[in-house]
C-alpha cells in the first residue's frame, strides 16, 4: 500500500532529464577531449600513437592517429556544447567500436585485466546510443537552434554512423597482425 502511494507520486521530471543529460553529455566530451588531446600531445605525441595504431594493423598508422584523435576532439567538444547531437554520438561509437575491435574484445571485459578489457569502451559506446536517443536537451545548442533530431532517427543516426563508419574503416585499412597463441610459450 506505502509502495503503491509513493509511485503514485512520481512524475515525470524535465528538469530532472535535462540536468541528467547535461551531466552526460559532459562527462563523455571530456572524456573524448581528454583522449584525442593525450593521442596528439601526451606520451608518445601523434607519432607515438600513429607507431602503435599501426601496430594494430591500422595502415597508415598516422593516419588513423590523426583521424581518431580529431574525432575524439570534435565530438567531445559537440556533446559538451550540445550541438548536432546524433553526429557527436557517432563519433563517439565509430572510435570506440575501433577501439574495441582492434584492442579489448580479446581481453575480456574487465579493464583491469590484462590488456585491457572493453568495459569501458562499451560503456562510452552505450553513453552515445543513449545520447543519440535521447538528444542533448534544453540547454544545448541543438534545442536553442532548433535541431530536434532524438528518438528513433537519432538513435538511427548515432548507430549507423558510429557502427557503419567503424565498419567500413575497418574493412578498408584494418590489416590485423597475426595473433599470438597465450599456449604456445
Amino acid at each position: 500500500m506505502l509502495f503503491s502511494a509513493v509511485v503514485a507520486t512520481w512524475k515525470f521530471n524535465e528538469a530532472g532529464l535535462n540536468i541528467g543529460l547535461l551531466l552526460l553529455r559532459i562527462a563523455v566530451g571530456v572524456t573524448m577531449i581528454a583522449h584525442g588531446y593525450n593521442h596528439i600531445w601526451g606520451g608518445g605525441k601523434i607519432a607515438g600513437t600513429g607507431r602503435w595504431f599501426g601496430s594494430l594493423g591500422l595502415r597508415p598508422g598516422i593516419v588513423h592517429a590523426w583521424m581518431a584523435s580529431l574525432v575524439e576532439l570534435g565530438a567531445g567538444a559537440m556533446l559538451i556544447l550540445g550541438l548536432a547531437t546524433p553526429l557527436a554520438a557517432a563519433g563517439v561509437i565509430g572510435v570506440m567500436m575501433v577501439a574495441i575491435l582492434t584492442v579489448h574484445r580479446f581481453n575480456g571485459f574487465f579493464i583491469f585485466r590484462p590488456g585491457e578489457g572493453w568495459e569501458y569502451t562499451g560503456n562510452l559506446t552505450i553513453a552515445g546510443l543513449a545520447l543519440g536517443a535521447a538528444g542533448a536537451g534544453k540547454w544545448s545548442l541543438d534545442n536553442a537552434i532548433g535541431f530536434s533530431v532524438n528518438g528513433w532517427v537519432g538513435l538511427a543516426i548515432a548507430a549507423i554512423g558510429g557502427v557503419g563508419g567503424a565498419v567500413l574503416l575497418l574493412a578498408i585499412f584494418w590489416r590485423p597482425p597475426a595473433r599470438k597463441d597465450a599456449d604456445a610459450t
